[in-house]
């Protein structure tokens, strides 16, 4: 044994291996030791041969590795001797014993370099748990020296011990539990006296620290759950919870009228202890459901009772059944006194609903925004509370919605109990202002175009403004039929925008044309910026942030009055002066309308008295002169477009009817004017009119007006069917046939003036009711011909006193014994040029005289006098032509006596240049032309008419027959291709 420990020894040393490391493998080392020397039958030296065959090929260890049989391998128990012996034949043969020995030995010595190699490999973990196995033997001899100490102080405390000492720890004991048992007893008494504290809680609003006490008398309840009295307090503990839970829910109801941010916190609060906040969600929509029905059932309810004398003596009797009826059954109930009150009131109470739940939204999204982070990162949220707060946010969105449908009902109930059509016009149209800012506020709410409420509007205010639109345009045309034409007196600077109608658009108006300045009476913008952008109310006030910021805290936008009655300050307040109003030597002239204190004004189915305040400014002659010249007629178009404008504000859907509607009041206003004062119109002058003007008139005429021909029982069953209004006849106080007032200019020029300043405040409003009617083609159309062929009307009124100014029929009768055949140039003009311009004079007197009755605008003055001389330059060439022969100082004469009449024209008016002169002096310049250019200037000059031709022609060539009949002809063949 020895012998092959010393080879082993030596087999590690020949490898290199430190004898000292492989002692710590000793317990292994007899299994790869080598066999003794006296076993071995080898020779020894071809056991260095297996040594360097193995170590020069690892593949050849590991077919020798490969080929140990399996046996070798299969127990601790295993016998190799035995196992070789029994693979020996019966006859044993040498050669292969030695041949299976060296096998053998190769196989030992690759599984002891095998063996080795793994010892090497595994040789420092087998040192470091040899070191932890010699730790833990260490701490186990701690241990043992820790467990022999107690032992000993064990034997020394029973040793030293005595039954005082153990009666000291008894009683101690005792000592501990008889303390544990009066806690117990102090916390039940608590609990028991916990009912006390958490009424006082509840009564002092307080629901969180309710909340909070009540889960921690539960939470100890369930400790102490082993006590008799602690079960049956359990029991009484979920019914306070109950109970405080029901006084949540109606705390929570209180939010609906009137929110306030603690109280609403302090429920929330509660109900995210008690884990319900969606519940609490779920509730707070119920309760405003109730409060909108509840609200607008007692506010009706109300007024019926108090109104209704049936409810009265039926409640005196005990046998009231209002209260039994359904909210639509109460609406119809409401009376027409009630109506617009009890709207308003209802209107109030749903808003405080609104602006409850408004607040709500508000403080959800206040609190969230609090929970932002400083730096701008929202807090980490479990996934509870996620979800939580996600469900609140959806359900306070959808409930907007809900919200004011349930409104909008309520209130479209209340509108279709009553019948609409009754009510006059102010009064629908302060109903319509209450309906209007209801459903702003529904915008600003939740968004929402209340369709519900605009179609039920839309279709009364339809039937509604379709009669009351008839009947003003009858009421205008007995307004019209009982014009007496005078001025209305009003303040040079007055604007539409002074009237009562248009107060409540006094803003938006100013906001769509800022700055609209009064140039004789002349409405001109400055800059129209758009106003919608800007949040107005229905009264025109700016709403800073919307009704919500506006009436956050008290008040309602209901409280603002829509449509009350101011006092109008727009008639001049003329001085008391000795000049009188116009006149600066008398006031004989002054119409008596005009010296009163205060005038009449008939406005629809009303009569307002307009005073002039006693403080108000006087104005002097030369501003009055620089007044708008209206009349009471056109205030009251103006008026009822005031108000049709209203509607057309309050009702968009109906806004392009109300403007059409709104448009055929100024054509029957223009086409009265027309018709009044053209009549007397001489058919020669018809081309005064130009060809926008007819088509306007015709239009007007087809589509407005029912033909006078018609019997009445006809004109009725027309304006049933198509809507028109009888022809107009002008007043019989109107007289138009005088020449000293030349012919009614004075009335004629307030008619006319009238129209077009009505015209131009149609134009001040023209880009507000193009932004009002939505993008038709109507309004353009109407603006660019009936609007503008309003001016065009001047013409055609101011011709019929032109053409009565100069007798021209005495003028040519006069002209007409003039000698144009006189030989010598006459150095006297001829006596007709007197005469005329001594109608001309008179004219201008008289003109005067109107002037010093009406202001008469500069237009006015221009077309009197450019059409009067262009009759009077058409006269003379009408005169000339009537000569049969004119000599050479004949020409003369007919020029002397127009120079003679431009020279005294020039000294009546003041146009300058004279018009017309060219069109007399052309003609008689054309009796110098030789024969050869008098051809061509015949041919150029197509203004004259053939027979003022021919006249010319005859004169010329009175020697020359040929040359007389072939301009004769061209002269006719160019009337026959004009006429074509």
């Amino acid at each position: 044994m020895e012998g092959l420990k010393h080879k082993w020894l030596s087999t590690i040393n020949k490898q290199g291996l430190d004898p000292r490391r492989s002692s710590a493998v000793q317990p292994d080392e007899e299994v790869a030791r080598f066999p003794t020397e006296e076993g071995n039958t080898l020779n020894r030296g071809s056991q260095p041969e297996a040594r360097i065959t193995h170590e020069d090929d690892p593949l050849a260890d590991q077919d020798k590795l490969e080929s140990i049989e399996p046996e070798y391998f299969s127990s601790e128990g295993f016998d190799p001797c035995g196992h070789e012996l029994k693979k020996l034949p019966q006859k044993l043969d040498s050669d292969a014993i030695e041949k299976d020995f060296q096998k053998l030995w190769q196989q030992h010595v690759v599984v002891s370099k095998k063996v080795l190699q793994l010892i090497q490999q595994k040789h420092a973990t087998f040192n470091e748990e040899f070191s932890r196995i010699v730790e833990v033997q260490q701490e186990l001899q701690a241990t043992l020296c820790v467990c022999r100490e107690g032992r000993r102080d064990l034997n020394l405390a029973k040793r030293r011990f005595t039954t005082a000492s153990l009666g000291i720890l008894a009683n101690y004991r005792k000592r501990q539990l008889v303390q544990g048992l009066l806690h117990s007893l102090n916390t039940i008494k608590t609990l028991q006296r916990t009912e006390e504290r958490l009424q006082e809680l509840l009564s002092e609003g307080n629901y969180p620290g309710a909340i909070r006490l009540l889960l921690e008398c539960q939470s100890v309840a369930a400790t102490y759950r082993h006590f008799m009295c602690v079960a049956a307090l359990s029991g009484k503990l979920q019914d306070t919870l109950l109970t405080a839970e029901e006084q949540l829910d109606q705390a929570l109801a209180k939010v609906c009228s009137h929110f306030d941010s603690d109280h609403y916190s302090k429920v929330q609060a509660a109900y995210n202890l008690l884990g319900k906040t969606q519940m609490a969600m779920d509730q707070l929509h119920m309760h405003f459901a109730s409060a909108i029905h509840n609200a607008t059932f007692s506010v009706v309810y109300g007024y019926v009772e108090l109104c209704s004398g049936a409810a009265q003596a039926e409640s005196s009797a005990g046998g009231n059944t209002f209260h039994k009826k359904q909210y639509e059954q109460l609406c119809e109930c409401v009376t027409a006194e009630s109506f617009i009150p009890c709207l308003v009131d209802l209107c109030k109470a749903l808003w405080g609903i609104m602006r409850s739940y408004h607040q709500v939204v508000s403080w959800h999204q206040r609190k969230d925004s609090e929970k932002l982070s400083a730096d701008g990162v929202s807090e980490p949220l479990y996934f509870e509370e996620s979800f939580n707060k996600q469900y609140v946010k959806e359900k306070l969105g959808k409930g907007l919605v809900r919200i004011w449908h349930d409104v909008q009902a309520r209130v479209l109930a209340y509108l279709l109990g009553s019948d609409l059509s009754w009510y006059k016009f102010d009064e629908f149209l302060h109903i319509l202002g209450i309906v209007h800012r209801l459903m702003e506020i529904g915008e600003e709410f939740c968004a929402s175009k209340s369709e519900a409420l605009q179609n039920s509007i839309k279709k009364q205010s339809s039937n509604y403004f379709r009669n009351y639109h008839h009947d003003r345009l009858e009421e205008l045309r007995i307004f019209l039929e009982n014009e007496s034409w005078e001025m209305c007196p009003v303040k040079p600077d007055f604007t539409i925008l002074q009237l009562q109608e248009f107060r409540s658009l006094r803003h938006i108006l100013k906001t769509w044309k800022p700055r609209a300045e009064s140039v004789n009476g002349r409405q001109t913008a400055v800059s129209s910026p758009d106003c919608s952008s800007s949040n107005h109310s229905q009264d025109g006030s700016s709403i800073t942030g919307g009704y919500f910021a506006r009436y956050s805290e008290s008040g309602s936008p209901f409280d603002v009055g829509f449509d009350e009655v101011q006092e109008e300050d727009i008639l001049a307040n003329i001085g008391d002066e000795p000049s009188g109003y116009f006149s600066d030597e008398s006031d004989e002239d002054i119409p008596e309308e005009l010296k009163k204190d205060f005038v009449d004004e008939n406005v629809g189915d009303t009569v307002i008295n307009r005073h002039s305040k006693p403080n108000s400014k006087k104005f002097s002659r030369r501003e009055l002169m620089k007044a708008p010249i209206l009349t009471n007629t056109t205030l009251t178009v103006l008026r009822q477009c005031g108000k049709y404008l209203q509607m057309s504000h309050l009702l968009r859907p109906i806004a392009f009817e109300v403007i059409v509607c709104m448009s055929q009041l100024f054509d029957y206003y223009l086409y009265a004017v027309h018709a009044f004062f053209t009549t007397d119109l001489p058919v020669s002058f018809r081309s005064v009119y130009n060809l926008n003007l007819q088509t306007s008139l015709k239009r007007i005429q087809d589509s407005l007006v029912v033909p006078s021909h018609l019997t009445e029982a006809e004109q009725d069953q027309t304006e049933r069917t198509v809507g028109e209004v009888p022809e107009p006849h002008i007043s019989p106080v109107v007289d138009l046939t005088q020449r000293e007032t030349l012919h009614g200019l004075a009335e004629r020029v307030v008619a006319v003036e009238s129209l077009i300043f009505l015209a131009k405040q149609l134009e001040f409003l023209h880009d507000y009711l193009e932004h009002l009617q939505g993008g038709s083609s109507f309004l353009q159309q109407f603006f660019s011909q009936t609007v503008t062929a309003s001016a065009e009307l001047r013409r055609p009124v101011y011709m019929c006193v032109a053409a009565t100014a100069v007798d021209s029929k005495v003028i040519l009768a006069l002209m007409a014994k003039v000698n144009w055949e006189v030989k010598e140039v006459m150095s006297q003009h001829s006596k007709y040029v007197d005469i005329l311009l001594r109608e001309l004079q008179i004219f201008s007197m008289r003109l005067e005289e109107v002037v010093l009755r009406i202001p008469i605008p500069q237009e006015v003055y221009l077309i009197l006098w450019e059409s009067i001389i262009q009759l009077t330059c058409k006269t003379f060439v009408e005169g000339f032509s009537n000569a049969k022969k004119c000599s050479t100082g004949g020409r003369g004469l007919m020029q002397l006596d127009f120079s003679q009449f431009l020279s005294k024209l020039k000294k009546l008016t003041s146009i300058r240049p004279i018009p017309g002169t060219e069109y007399v002096e052309h003609y008689i310049k054309a009796y110098y032309l030789q024969e050869a250019a008098l051809e061509s200037w015949v041919r150029e000059h197509n203004e004259y008419s053939s027979k003022h031709l021919l006249a010319l022609v005859s004169c010329v060539c009175q020697n020359d027959k040929k040359t007389r009949q072939r301009l004769t002809a061209l002269i006719e063949d160019m009337e026959i291709v004009g006429s074509r």
